[in-house]
């Protein structure tokens, strides 16, 4: 079998040496046909677009050797859908200067080291095409030229110098430039969360309006991304400009796997018997109409299914997860019930804000969940038209990303956990102060996020997480004792002797609380939990039993 191309986003390297290649080829077809000047991608991290700009590249691209010998790519599109088009798409091929710059280096923790990864990608692109520098006739225009491969050029020098390249490849070419930029939101996300927004928003902009806008040398442009600025902090004036996301129904079978795409990788790797787990983890993405699935995560399972891996979040490691770090930080009762009806599988419904900045993010709540929907941390179930406004029915899409909103809870409740002074829930169950106990459990209950629909698993680990907090004693889960297993262990020093015996139970109602208390309790004591306790020196003891429903609880004792 092919090696799945993990990590690999060169489409000659992945043609050349025999990778598995889901065909996207038809992009290329549907681009010449839409014909748009300026055309700004929209999709989440890790869903293919750096693979499609580079197949574009190799598509469209004139290409020269360093002596000015043309390069034939041909052979990288044998027998994918495009050559079988027809002549009217084969004819662009190897027709154009290409210009191709990617921004996911400018991810620096301040703006002077950002701008020199942006500086060094466009000096490298200027290497890149150095066969016409003898081509070039204008002593100024040569000067400038190698002062940018040498990165000697002045901050101003690169403000434009994607004009400039452009008019340069025309002038040495006779052919018009298409340009193609990727990940040009990654430097703006990165300067928000960094601190220095303005200062990138400003360069960005110079940047691309003088490329994209009113350009003579340009055929067009292609620009990849996460999310879609408004035209008004970055594509001020172009006019130009195709915005494509994930709502519009062009071009959107092109990124990501579709349903049949990915029945042909499963059959390929002899899986198939996977259908199931593998659409319940890592389906659930609607672009437009069209069902797909996450190519990043898609692969990395397939290579593990192999050799009998569980499923697990591939994605969650790919780009930072402060966005939803930040909602589950700032929400009030109102989101934090909404998370959980969404981790529970529910639905919420939020109008449709595409064109916000990142300073705009937590504006409103509603820029929040825009956020998280166009980066795929949320799937669009429907959409509605009224009064104007476009509203979309979100839900979380799979069992991938849930695990992700999980996580980021169990993290965030640990570290909030440790700011918190626990002391006076300590001083009551050491007093057996019931009252203040079940006032304590509930205000903190109300501060948390569920995600397991609050099931017995979800209290244990509330209660355990709060419980761990005290350096004093030792908390123990599901420890086997006697004749099973308790479900928290609270024990002190051995030389103390102290140990809190803790069983929980889930009422169906609020008012079956109290017997609900009284089961843990009776449980307690038929399973004998202090039996082997006692052999191990402990001689004084706290038995609770404690009943929850919903963030509501009810403290008993012995």
């Amino acid at each position: 079998m092919r090696p799945l191309p993990i990590g690999v986003d060169d489409f000659k390297k992945i043609r050349e040496n025999g990778y598995y290649y889901v065909d996207k080829s038809l992009f290329i077809k549907e681009l010449i046909d839409n014909r748009s000047e300026v055309s700004l991608f929209m999709r989440p991290r890790r869903f293919g677009k750096t693979l499609g700009l580079s197949m574009l590249k190799y598509f469209f691209e004139r290409t020269c050797d360093q002596n000015g010998c043309r390069i034939d790519n041909r052979y990288l599109f044998e027998n994918l859908k495009i050559m079988e088009a027809g002549e009217t798409y084969a004819a662009h091929m190897g027709q154009y200067p290409v210009i191709s710059l990617s921004l996911k280096s400018a991810k620096q923790p301040d703006f002077d080291k950002a701008f020199v990864m942006i500086k060094r990608q466009i000096a490298d692109e200027f290497r890149r095409h150095r066969y016409v520098i003898d081509s070039i006739m204008d002593e100024g225009d040569r000067a400038r030229y190698l002062s940018i491969i040498n990165e000697t050029g002045e901050e101003g020098q690169y403000l434009d110098a994607l004009t400039f390249l452009s008019r340069i490849l025309k002038e040495t070419s006779g052919k018009p430039v298409i340009i193609l930029i990727d990940e040009y939101d990654v430097p703006l996300e990165n300067a928000h969360f960094r601190g220095f927004y303005e200062q990138m928003t400003d360069f960005i902009r110079s940047l691309f309006e003088s490329a994209m806008k009113t350009n003579p040398n340009l055929e067009f442009a292609v620009v990849t991304g996460c999310l879609r600025i408004s035209k008004e902090s970055i594509f001020t004036g172009l006019n130009n400009l195709d915005m494509i996301s994930i709502l519009d129904q062009t071009y959107a079978e092109h990124f990501g796997f579709t349903q049949p795409e990915v029945e042909s990788l499963l059959s390929d790797y002899g899986i198939t018997e996977k259908r199931e787990e593998v659409k319940r983890w890592y389906d659930g993405y609607l672009f437009g109409n069209t069902e797909v699935y996450n190519p990043w995560s898609l692969l990395n399972y397939t290579k593990a299914a192999e050799n009998g891996a569980f499923p697990k979040p591939y994605w969650a490691n790919t780009s930072s997860n402060t966005i939803v770090r930040e909602l589950i930080e700032q929400a009030d009762s109102s989101v934090k019930q909404e998370i959980e009806t969404l981790i529970a599988g529910g639905t919420t419904e939020k109008p449709v804000h595409e064109e916000i900045t990142y300073d705009e993010v937590h504006k409103t709540r509603d820029n929040l969940w825009n956020f998280l929907f166009f980066t795929g941390y949320l799937k669009k179930v429907s959409e509605r038209f009224e009064n104007r406004t476009i509203y979309v029915t979100l839900a979380i899409p799979n069992e991938e990303v849930t695990s992700i909103y999980q996580n980021t809870i169990l993290t965030w409740f640990d570290q909030r956990n440790e700011k918190k002074n626990f002391t006076d829930l300590f001083k009551a169950l050491l007093e057996k102060n019931t009252d203040s106990l079940e006032r304590q459990i509930s205000v903190n209950l109300m501060e948390t996020i569920s995600f397991y629909d609050y099931k017995e698993a979800y209290y244990h680990g509330f209660l355990g997480g709060l419980l761990k907090t005290n350096k004093d004693f030792t908390v123990k889960s599901n420890r086997e004792s006697g004749l099973g297993r308790s479900d928290l262990l609270l024990l002190s020093a051995p030389y103390d002797g102290i140990a809190i015996i803790i069983e929980i139970k889930v009422a169906d109602t609020y008012a079956e609380l109290e017997k609900a208390a009284q089961k843990a309790l009776r449980q307690i004591e038929e399973k004998k939990y202090d039996m082997e306790l006692r052999l191990e020196g402990y001689h004084t003891f706290y038995v609770y039993g404690i009943a929850f429903f919903k963030k509501l609880c009810k403290v008993v004792i012995k």
